[in-house]
């Protein structure tokens, strides 16, 4: 069975705006902020960065962080799904073979990174609050 061929799309081009979410959208759980000001470009900017309270300093290993917790969690959903799959017999011994390898090789590849970037296990598992944390306790 072989998919439909989907029309090519037009990129998306022109400018956009992101605002605050309107008093009425349902999802906010803060009272809408006061109409501001009319407000120039540096002045806008400068509210953003208020906002974010990012700080240059660990952009960079917070983004790593985030990443290495996404590839984490697949890698921790692949060795499972692996599991499975060789406790029910659908691969073969080879198979099993090359998958124990690869899982081995991207286990080594992120203790690496985690090493580089002064990251432990406890640092890529987000606390989801009222659910627990994200990866399993080992």
């Amino acid at each position: 069975m072989t998919r439909p061929e989907r029309p090519a799309r037009e990129p998306v081009t022109g400018e956009v705006e992101v605002r605050d979410a309107p008093a009425a959208y349902p999802f906010t759980t803060a009272p809408a902020p006061a109409p501001a000001p009319a407000e120039g470009p540096g002045e806008r900017a400068s509210r953003t960065m208020r906002r974010l309270r990012s700080d240059p300093e660990t952009v960079e290993r917070d983004l790593v962080k985030l990443v290495l917790t996404l590839v984490e969690l697949i890698r921790q959903l692949m060795e499972r799904q692996a599991l499975r799959r060789a406790d029910g017999g659908d691969l073969t011994a080879d198979q099993v073979e090359a998958l124990g390898l690869a899982l081995m090789r991207l286990d080594e590849a992120m203790t690496r990174l985690k090493d580089h970037f002064g990251l432990d296990d406890h640092d890529l598992n987000l606390d989801l609050g009222p659910l627990g944390p994200l990866l399993p306790e080992d």
